[in-house]
């Protein structure tokens, strides 16, 4: 049995949910999620939505804990949103953005602009002696995570000297380098 798959969900205040038609919609104050499912039956009873597929084969069971796992995403994300926290780091190493234009300076002979989409908010943060940050926010947790993953293959950090576009908190593998 899918562990994931088993566990309710508890709606939150200000949260609408609406189930038909193989479609899950959620709205909330931050905005509105859908989601396409197959294959497993969603019940909303009292604030919980509880999924239950219909037998033991092995692409149920997986559809199980993933739609479990998508519809508790959206709920938290149109309630209290998705962040991701990116740092630069490197000498010169520079972002700056115009509403929805991301502007990176990391070591290229141009700086890389990029075109953000406008569900996301994004802002910079440059504070002098610290690496600059880039934070993205949006109720879509799918969306920030694929922008978030598109800016840091810009310049991935690399294991040397560590130096690259790397999450908050991102554990860089060191490498010892030349020994003499």
């Amino acid at each position: 049995m899918s562990r994931i798959g088993k566990n309710p969900i508890t709606v939150p205040e200000g949260v609408t949910l609406e189930i038909k038609d193989n479609t899950i919609t959620a709205k909330g104050k931050l905005g509105e999620l859908t989601q396409e499912y197959s294959d497993i039956e969603i019940k909303l009873e009292d604030g919980t939505i509880t999924l239950e597929r219909a037998s033991d084969k092995k692409n149920l069971r997986a559809k199980h804990g993933l739609y479990r796992a998508l519809i508790a995403n959206m709920i938290e994300g149109v309630s209290k949103g998705w962040t991701k926290e990116l740092e630069l780091v490197g000498v010169g190493y520079r972002a700056s953005n115009q509403g929805q234009k991301l502007d990176l300076a990391v070591g290229f002979s141009h700086n890389i602009v990029m075109d953000i989409a406008p569900e996301i908010k994004i802002e910079t943060i440059s504070e002098k002696g610290k690496n600059p940050i880039v934070k993205l926010t949006s109720f879509d947790k799918q969306l920030v995570g694929q922008v978030a993953a598109k800016i840091r293959g810009f310049r991935k950090p690399e294991p040397y000297k560590g130096k690259g576009i790397k999450f908050v908190g991102e554990e860089i593998r060191r490498k010892a380098g030349k020994s003499a």
